[in-house]
């Protein structure tokens, strides 16, 4: 594990916000916290996103990762969390092979905290259609009784979504349907970069279990799986044309939550 040093302090996931019902009484509702997130490699501006300030840890080693910055947690070298009351600094150290391997300029992001999408903000439209590369994955499906167990306890492994009804949630789940780590964001990207960080970090076996995910099945969200090695995402909501595209490329299998319980989309 590579040293972290944090400055300043974090800010609450969550917070009371005072507000009146339809019928005019007060009310108080919690909302999460979103604050810009910068990440920066050996002192280059890299990109900003806008996120919950929590898991930053995770959320440094995942961006970095299926963003192809670093090829594994092994060329990471240091880390600073910074905050500050604009925001929070994630300040990289990398080995000086990985910036010669990457062009960080090429890869600029030019749209601060618009990333979303996956593609906002990039120079070259060829990075849209990078190849994948292909997981190794058994021609065995999933148990649908144990997706569907996890799907049910989801919501109880969500705490600021239990607070706020606002946040989305990345798990990892083991092939019996057993919740094993959760991350929670405003951004079901920044969730999943989280998340795919905390298996990085834990070396975890990616053909132990899969993903689920509280969001539609995006194709930039089978792109980080993609390049962890995910052999299964399981989404609550059906997947894009471009996403389907982008996992039978990957030789990866998509699941999604239809009105008839869940079902395979690609194999």
């Amino acid at each position: 594990m590579f040293p972290v040093k944090t400055i300043g302090e974090s800010p609450a996931p969550d917070s009371e916000t005072a507000v009146q019902t339809l019928g005019g009484l007060p009310a108080v509702w919690r909302t999460p916290e979103e604050t810009p997130v910068a990440f920066v490699y050996n002192r280059r501006n890299y990109a900003v996103m806008l996120a919950t300030p929590q898991d930053l840890v995770d959320y440094a080693v995942g961006f970095s990762v299926t963003e192809r910055v670093v090829s594994s947690v092994s060329d990471i070298l240091g880390l600073d969390v910074s905050h500050n009351d604009r925001g929070v600094d994630l300040r990289l150290r990398i080995s000086e092979e990985c910036l010669e391997r990457f062009d960080l300029r090429q890869r600029r992001r030019n749209l601060p905290g618009n990333a979303g999408c996956g593609v906002c903000g990039l120079e070259n439209i060829d990075e849209f259609f990078t190849p994948l590369p292909r997981v190794a994955r058994d021609k065995v499906s999933l148990n649908p009784p144990a997706v569907a167990r996890a799907f049910k306890s989801l919501g109880g492994h969500q705490p600021i979504n239990k607070r706020t009804r606002s946040v989305h949630g990345a798990a990892w789940v083991s092939v019996e349907g057993d919740i094993v780590d959760l991350r929670e964001d405003v951004g079901r990207h920044n969730a999943l970069d989280k998340l795919l960080g905390a298996l990085v970090l834990a070396d975890i076996d990616m053909k132990s279990g899969f993903v689920l995910m509280t969001s539609r099945c995006s194709y930039e969200l089978v792109e980080k799986a993609a390049r962890c090695g995910i052999t299964a995402l399981v989404t609550i909501s059906g997947p894009t044309n471009f996403a389907l595209r982008k996992a039978a490329e990957a030789n990866m299998a998509l699941y999604a939550h239809g009105p008839d319980g869940v079902v395979e989309l690609s194999c």
